[in-house]
């Protein structure tokens, strides 16, 4: 929630670490806050391209376990530097638990000790393991994952900070965030949202693989709208978690038959067992955004026809 007699501000002429700032999400909110703001975007290249930066970022190659961030002088900090998958902590689950939860202690208090009062971070809506009815914030969370566990552990120290220190900490709980290869997705590889997978490989002529049976769905957000939700989260200095989705699932199989029709390749999807395990797996996400309008106003502005469009434009 907003603290008591805080005002809302306006996201410009001010001075903005973005951590992962050249990663998908980052450098989409970068250059975005680059146009009336000076933008400082701080990655380690593990995930992220200074290739996706407009030129008037300033980019700083360096890890959010770094002593030594160029926290000086900066207004809001938008962190967004993690190891962001299942996979990645399953493969180390120490560096992941370093990265995500130590990367994110690291940050705010060298950023909060230089006079930065304002914080707004991603967390992810797979907390919430599998639901098909809208989810909203208080519902029960789950550590099934290292990568669920760094997030919540997130949120923990956020709320930490927050009633110890006095900062605004507004934890994002994402849900599918997609944009496309065009929209500084590409570099992520099998890492990248399954939109952007797929329409890739469709527009090769190659056949889309699909875990099961293809039903699982997912609330695909454009990153358009997730750049908002991050700039308005700042703005009204929120504190505390908040859905960031659109309410609206849709299986993998309607997203391939959207993207061959808009694309016009005729593409069957090839469907294999699923490599992760049952317990694990988020077979069904939905977002109740209804917190984070009420407080900022903020609801998604691209259905999911349109953005997939964004995301075929560049193979038709």
């Amino acid at each position: 929630m907003k603290r008591k007699g805080e005002m809302a501000v306006k996201m410009r002429n001010g001075r903005v670490l973005v951590t992962g700032g050249a990663g998908f999400i980052g450098s989409n909110l970068s250059n975005y806050l680059s146009e009336k703001n000076e933008v400082v975007a701080v990655d380690s290249r593990y995930l992220g391209t200074p290739d996706n930066l407009d030129g008037t970022v300033e980019f700083v190659e360096a890890d959010v376990l770094d002593g030594d961030l160029p926290t000086e002088g900066v207004d809001v900090v938008f962190h967004l530097a993690a190891l962001s998958s299942y996979a990645m902590h399953e493969e180390d689950s120490r560096q992941g638990a370093r990265v995500n939860v130590e990367g994110f202690v690291n940050v705010v208090e060298q950023a909060r000790r230089d006079g930065c009062e304002t914080f707004v971070y991603a967390s992810t809506s797979s907390v919430y393991g599998s639901r098909k009815e809208p989810t909203a914030e208080d519902m029960p969370v789950v550590a099934r994952t290292g990568y669920e566990a760094s997030k919540l552990s997130r949120e923990r120290y956020a709320e930490f900070f927050s009633n110890r220190h006095g900062v605004t900490a507004a934890g994002m709980r994402l849900f599918s965030v997609y944009g496309g290869y065009a929209s500084a997705e590409s570099h992520k590889g099998r890492y990248a949202n399954v939109v952007a997978q797929f329409a890739d490989e469709i527009a090769r002529g190659r056949a889309p693989v699909l875990y099961g049976d293809g039903g699982q769905t997912r609330d695909f957000v454009h990153v358009s709208d997730v750049v908002r939700a991050f700039v308005l989260a700042a703005e009204n200095r929120l504190d505390g978690v908040y859905n960031v989705g659109t309410g609206v699932g849709h299986s993998f199989n309607d997203v391939v038959d959207k993207i061959t029709a808009e694309i016009g390749v005729d593409v069957t999807p090839e469907y294999v067992d699923n490599p992760i395990p049952a317990g694990v797996y988020v077979h069904d996400t939905l977002a109740d955004y209804a917190k984070m309008k009420e407080a900022t106003g903020w609801e998604p502005t691209v259905g999911f026809d349109e953005g997939v469009r964004k995301v075929c434009s560049g193979y038709v």
